[in-house]
């Protein structure tokens, strides 16, 4: 035990987190688990005279490159604009290293604005195998807090990061058929099992994907996507909220294309073209993700054949 007359305890004492520093995406642990776990280790540290516990457990594993309790700070290699308010964001990994992440898994972005500590989480859209880096697909809100932290990062800039969390199950041809309904930066957690299947000679699964945006400039990875398109297992349909004609579209998204918001009659259209049962993976807005499971629902499928992210 060691001699904590002159410790001051009270300075040492976890923050308890206040509401914006949930990233709202269903971590475990969350930054509340995490207070609890760093609360009970103070009170025991506390109890037995040793802030020494506090600094082992603080002491970081350098050979591990993500920890869903500790942040990790990772370099920004590269910043490309991908729309008007939305960029992709490369990270920078140890050569030949590679996050490890399963398909759809995401991770928690920590930041600072006017003093107060936030979080958001993000899902990397590189491929799980990426070695070297980690690209994330992160749209700006005009009056968002973690918007206001996000531009003003520059390349060579360290960036603290925790997890992974969530993800979903997959194995190739698992499903006969992956029905992908995503709205905005949604598209996101469908880009890196998009690729895993097409990267895949030996999966057969079909993918019918179905993006939501408000306009043709706003569709995020236009070029990856026309790519995937190619494939023969591949259909992509697109939804604008705010475009004015199709007849104001590149040829090849005329005939696959559809103005105003997903309907019944159009999900309908979709489910009864697609080859073999689908699997329904949605990602959005909580109100589009609603809407969506609502009537996905309707149309005959359960909450079994489902999954949002």
């Amino acid at each position: 035990m060691c001699d904590s007359g002159d410790t001051d305890w009270l300075s040492l004492r976890p923050v308890e987190p206040c509401p914006d520093q949930c990233c709202g995406g269903g971590c475990s642990p969350c930054v509340y688990d995490l207070y609890q776990a760093e609360l009970e280790l103070w009170e025991k540290a506390k109890e037995r005279g040793d802030p020494q516990l506090l600094r082992r457990a603080n002491t970081e594993n350098p050979s591990v490159l993500l920890s869903s309790e500790d942040f990790r700070e990772f370099t920004i290699f590269s910043v490309e604009q991908e729309t008007e308010d939305t960029s992709r964001y490369r990270f920078q990994l140890p050569p030949g290293a590679s996050l490890e992440l399963n398909l759809g898994q995401h991770l928690v972005v920590r930041g600072r604005v006017n003093g107060l500590d936030i979080q958001r989480a993000y899902t990397p859209i590189s491929s799980i195998n990426a070695k070297g880096y980690f690209d994330v697909l992160i749209k700006i809100y005009e009056h968002g807090l973690m918007s206001q932290y996000i531009r003003s990062w520059r390349e060579r800039d360290s960036v603290s990061w925790r997890g992974p969390f969530g993800g979903f199950p997959y194995k190739a041809n698992k499903f006969g058929e992956l029905l992908m309904l995503c709205s905005g930066t949604g598209l996101a957690p469908m880009i890196p099992i998009l690729t895993s299947v097409t990267d895949n000679e030996d999966d057969e699964t079909f993918i019918t994907l179905v993006f939501c945006c408000r306009t043709f400039k706003c569709i995020h990875m236009k070029s990856f996507l026309q790519e995937q398109a190619r494939f023969w297992n591949v259909r992509l349909f697109y939804v604008f909220s705010q475009e004015g004609s199709l007849q104001n579209l590149p040829m090849s998204y005329k005939e696959n294309s559809k103005i105003g918001r997903i309907n019944s009659t159009f999900l309908e259209m979709v489910l009864d073209t697609c080859r073999r049962k689908p699997y329904a993976l949605i990602c959005g807005s909580a109100s589009f993700t609603e809407d969506m499971v609502h009537m996905v629902n309707e149309l005959g499928h359960n909450n079994d054949s489902i999954f949002s992210f």
